[in-house]
């Protein structure tokens, strides 16, 4: 039978839980377990899809094109599993199928409430993504935490889980916080005490309990825990700040949570494989080299609009030996009288990053021209390679005014423009061409050799594409496509071949980079900056 696991959080957001979850799925990955990890975020979108970077950070994109949290981006990272719709669930989706089926009539008449019919739409998801992906153990992280109202319809419905499947196959864990208050840093039990108050209110009492603080929890704090919260003092694990987010499951594995979880849901006793894992994290951790390497983009204010591509950075650093310092630029601030060199002079490689909208598009352009014409190591993504394409067309074509018509719908040289099938889409909700696409690239192009193979996949998030019109002319000019769509109506790929390392893709590749494999674009760029870092440091010395 497959075993559920559940995680929840309480006396503050942003503690972990997905961090945690994530490390958890890793550990039993380890020991050959199939994990299916899962979010069930209480907001009511249908799903992330429309939502404000600056609020909610990045739109992780999976492969059948589902727009989801961020958190799904770490379960694909350290679990190595791909997630699909059915790993994300959110209130919007739940009441829609709700709706949709008493409209249908499936209720045979009855009055639909959240108990049992919201609740049973919920547990249904949690099974099903079980038996899809032919799970050992669904790991399902809950939004939120314990007290939002918008939470109760999932803590009610994994309390159900219990009686519905036993507590020998479900196990629920809760992530709280342990600060340190006053003047001698006292250690504080209470806010995990009332968490585990309000969830036994529920009628759920964990099982294990994950205390996030910042310093180690002695044997005396977690046996008062343990009193307080009744579970066992071996279930009340510490989880300190790592200097790294992949050294939390090494950490976790240590602290006994493997082989606790092992034992409370009765698993097989397997040896646990920590070498790739330990080896991953011994590279981040003590690097031979070091670059900088600037990435340019709209939601730069919030750390988490652009994780992804911190995180494929960071895994692009490991596998080149090297420390990636990322230097964070607002495009906005680039629009004024600001002379680009003076923020990228000191950099050994930029990326242009994604986005939406007219702001800081200007910004964005004057970047790429300096970029383009000082020779730094450059990888446009998404936005950022309509930008290269808006600049080459303006300050290399001669096309005065060249544009894309997402700012400017009337600019006299539409380079950038909707894609002829969005035209008539109205809704903004789940339209995009999203998801993964095949695309050619030409052989003995620098996409050809960083990924190895003339056959590629991407995962995409884009309304607009690089208007055909203008093709042959950035063509004439020494812009080579080097990706296209298989009906080669699609321009997927840029690169310019007088350019020491300058290439772009409307794909989003930082979605598909992993710890243990890097994607090679981002290989491509840490390699190209570290080669230009060297350089600096050679004319500093002399």
């Amino acid at each position: 039978m497959t075993k559920y696991i559940f995680v929840t959080g309480g006396v503050v957001s942003s503690i972990g839980k997905g961090i945690t979850s994530a490390s958890l799925g890793r550990i039993l990955r380890n020991r050959g377990w199939v994990v299916a990890p899962m979010k069930l975020d209480p907001y009511i979108n249908v799903d992330a899809g429309t939502m404000n970077p600056f609020q909610h950070g990045e739109v992780f994109v999976t492969d059948d094109g589902t727009e989801t949290d961020l958190d799904l981006g770490h379960y694909e990272r350290f679990i190595d599993v791909p997630c699909s719709s059915g790993s994300s669930i959110t209130t919007g989706k739940v009441y829609r199928k709700v709706i949709e089926a008493e409209r249908r009539g499936d209720y045979l008449g009855g009055t639909v409430q959240v108990i049992p019919h919201v609740t049973n739409e919920i547990k249904r998801s949690i099974v099903d993504l079980g038996r899809q992906q032919e799970a050992d153990i669904v790991l399902a992280e809950i939004g939120g935490t314990v007290g939002d109202i918008e939470s109760l319809p999932f803590l009610e419905a994994i309390r159900q889980m219990r009686k519905d499947f036993g507590k020998e196959n479900t196990l629920f864990i809760h992530v709280t916080l342990v600060p340190q208050v006053g003047p001698w840093h006292e250690i504080k039990t209470k806010p995990t005490q009332h968490s585990v108050i309000k969830l036994r209110e529920i009628g759920i009492s964990p099982d294990v309990l994950v205390c996030r603080s910042e310093v180690p929890l002695g044997d005396e704090v977690k046996e008062k825990i343990s009193l307080f919260c009744d579970v066992p003092p071996e279930a009340v694990v510490e989880s300190l700040n790592a200097e790294s987010i992949y050294e939390v499951p090494l950490m976790y594995e240590r602290a006994g949570l493997g082989e606790l979880v092992g034992n409370r849901l009765g698993l097989e006793d397997r040896a646990q494989n920590l070498a790739e894992w330990e080896g991953i994290v011994e590279k981040i951790k003590h690097p031979a080299g070091r670059c900088c390497i600037a990435v340019v983009g709209k939601y730069t204010q919030n750390g988490d609009s652009y994780k992804s591509i911190a995180e494929a950075l960071i895994h692009a650093g490991g596998a080149n030996d090297a420390k990636v310092d990322i230097r964070w630029i607002e495009s906005q601030t680039l629009e004024s009288t600001v002379d680009p060199a003076t923020v990228l002079g000191d950099v050994d490689g930029v990326i242009v990053a994604p986005g939406f909208g007219d702001r800081g598009i200007e910004g964005k352009i004057r970047a790429m021209s300096y970029v383009r014409e000082s020779g730094l190591p450059f990888l446009g993504i998404c936005l950022g390679l309509q930008m290269a394409v808006i600049e080459f067309a303006r300050n290399v074509c001669g096309l005065e005014g060249a544009n894309t018509t997402e700012v400017a719908s009337k600019a006299p040289y539409p380079v950038i423009s909707v894609m002829p099938d969005q035209t008539k889409v109205e809704s903004k909700g789940g339209t995009m061409r999203l998801g993964t696409y095949p695309c050619n690239l030409t052989a003995g192009t620098l996409a050809h050799g960083l990924y190895g193979s003339t056959r590629i996949e991407e995962r995409h998030r884009h309304r607009f594409e690089v208007n055909n019109d203008f093709r042959e002319l950035l063509i004439s000019k020494g812009l080579v496509v080097s990706g296209v769509s298989p009906d080669y109506r699609l321009v997927e790929m840029i690169e310019l071949p007088s350019h020491p390392f300058f290439i772009a893709t409307q794909a989003h590749p930082e979605f598909k980079s992993r710890p243990n494999r890097p994607h090679p674009l981002f290989l491509g760029l840490v390699k190209a900056a570290l080669k230009v870092g060297s350089r600096n440091k050679a004319h500093i010395a002399l």
